[in-house]
């Protein structure tokens, strides 16, 4: 039998995959292959990366196209981040192979809201409701210039939303997005999110520490530190790490004369994972809603407790494997009744992470959808 073909059009290089949307992106092209999908993969990019060696092994072909920088696409009326990756290569490169098409975002849609591919069966990845995305990244925004380029650039999106409705099918993220994509354009499917993980660590009893990662570069990551440094200055008797790549002396200004508290910096996945086994209690925390956070999946396959707000997800599956809190007094009083209580959740974790968040099991939903049953 001939071996099925897809397109998959990339907002960026998906590797290294080294931060939130990209590490979708990335293991869904490797579970994609693992079950056998040829991939033609098509990836808009700062620079021409002259080594991509990771991506030719689960890719049958890897097309590379510069991101425009004019700054005057900022006059668009379409999303700058839109009009940044509207190459006619594209156009050229897609129309010789016959192949369905999946775009990663909406960021990849130039062509489709030009009606240039309508030959083609199209499907998107919805990797956020851009408007809500921006609208939150303004709000957690203390500079006044990228305060106002967020809040133009989610009203730009809210009129290109309209773009869905040019698809076969929009796949969602996560549950809210899910519903009020169907609201407006009836053609979502909810596909829990692409991470990397396999199999549950196996830990029990103690950790050392409470952790918190993420990349310290986002506005609400930020304020999700800051947040956390408030609770912990309260509670003197456990230790809290704040680990990133980046961020450094933005965490170290703020924790001065708390000794609790430090800054580790995130040399790579592996050193992540170290962190995570020895960890008690993890945080993810948002003030923005927008997708699934992977940094939780992350959290609850390689650690023990994890303490969300109500922004993280919204599966009930897997925040059945969390505690939930949303005020500042209802995260230290969990702080205070975990800090001190043994991990045993190993089991109900493996159940549902290493079935219901399977990448390979959600990649054949996916591509059941996209080949209309024709997978054996």
């Amino acid at each position: 039998m001939q071996k099925k073909r897809l397109h998959i059009i990339s907002f960026d290089n998906p590797f290294p995959p080294n931060y939130g949307g990209i590490v979708e992106v990335f293991y869904k092209i490797k579970a994609l292959h693992t079950i056998g999908i040829e991939i033609y993969l098509h990836s808009f990019v700062d620079s021409i990366p002259l080594e991509y060696d990771a991506l030719k092994r689960i890719t049958h072909q890897v097309f590379f196209y510069r991101k425009s920088k004019n700054p005057l696409l900022f006059f668009s009326k379409l999303p700058f981040s839109v009009r940044t990756r509207d190459s006619k290569k594209l156009i050229e490169n897609i129309s010789s192979i016959d192949a369905p098409i999946l775009f990663e975002g909406h960021k990849t849609t130039y062509w489709v809201y030009k009606n240039s591919l309508r030959n083609f069966d199209s499907y998107i990845r919805l990797h956020n409701i851009e408007n809500l995305y921006f609208d939150g990244l303004a709000s957690s925004e203390n500079n006044w210039f990228k305060k106002l380029l967020y809040s133009v650039e989610a009203r730009k999106y809210e009129t290109y939303n309209s773009v869905l409705t040019n698809f076969n099918k929009v796949f969602a993220l996560s549950k809210f997005e899910n519903d009020v994509i169907n609201k407006q354009f009836k053609n979502s499917v909810y596909i829990p999110v692409f991470h990397g993980n396999e199999n549950v660590l196996q830990l029990e009893g103690f950790g050392k520490y409470a952790l918190y990662h993420g990349d310290l570069r986002a506005s609400d990551n930020r304020k999700s530190v800051e947040f956390l440094i408030d609770i912990f200055k309260e509670i003197k008797d456990f230790n809290l790490i704040i680990a990133s790549s980046s961020g450094e002396q933005f965490v170290t200004s703020k924790i001065k004369n708390n000794s609790n508290i430090s800054f580790v910096k995130i040399q790579n996945f592996a050193h992540l994972k170290e962190l995570f086994s020895d960890a008690h209690i993890n945080f993810a925390v948002s003030f923005q809603k927008s997708g699934t956070k992977l940094k939780l999946l992350n959290a609850l396959f390689n650690s023990r407790f994890s303490i969300i707000n109500e922004n993280i997800i919204d599966d009930e599956k897997i925040t059945s494997l969390c505690e939930i809190a949303t005020s500042k007094e209802e995260f230290i009083s969990k702080i205070k009744e975990l800090k001190t209580k043994e991990f045993n959740g190993y089991n109900q974790r493996k159940e549902i992470l290493e079935t219901y968040m399977s990448d390979v099991e959600n990649a054949r939903k996916l591509a059941k959808i996209i080949f209309s049953n024709e997978l054996e």
